[in-house]
């Protein structure tokens, strides 16, 4: 008995490339977690140079919060990147989704007043893109 299944890889139709990426962003999804969960400040002031305000204890706790799920979040990326990669195009869609409404949220409906925008702001925008052409190396069929 095991915690994970056997690798499914073999059954992996699409380009090696989309794999990859997606271990890439599951990478990138654990370390910002890291850093919410275990930097003091959860990264809120000294990286989003967001002003913790009269309850900073509030907003490190939401960043805390919200660095959990990253982590577990990214490792689930690695997992499927490493061993199971028939759920590479799923886990890609699902991001375009996640990262569509973080851009959607961050700089149009929920933008901030002051105009400051963190890193992941920007991130996000940039990884559009890159996130939707990694979907489609991953619906393509390898030539055999």
């Amino acid at each position: 008995m095991s915690l994970l299944p056997p690798s499914s890889n073999r059954e992996y139709r699409g380009h090696p490339a989309a794999a990859y990426f997606l271990l890439l962003l599951g990478i990138g999804w654990v370390i910002p977690g890291l850093i919410h969960v275990f930097l003091p400040d959860g990264g809120a002031g000294m990286i989003a140079g967001i002003d913790l305000g009269s309850n900073p204890s509030a907003l490190i706790g939401a960043f805390a919060w919200a660095g959990s799920t990253q982590i577990a979040h990214g490792l689930v990326m690695i997992a499927v990147a490493l061993w199971y990669r028939p759920l590479v195009s799923l886990l890609l869609g699902l991001s375009v989704i996640e990262r569509g409404l973080l851009v959607l949220t961050g700089w149009v409906t929920k933008a901030p007043p002051s105009g400051h925008h963190p890193p992941e702001h920007f991130a996000s925008a940039v990884l559009i893109p890159l996130i939707l052409l990694s979907l489609w190396l991953s619906l393509r069929q390898k030539a055999r």
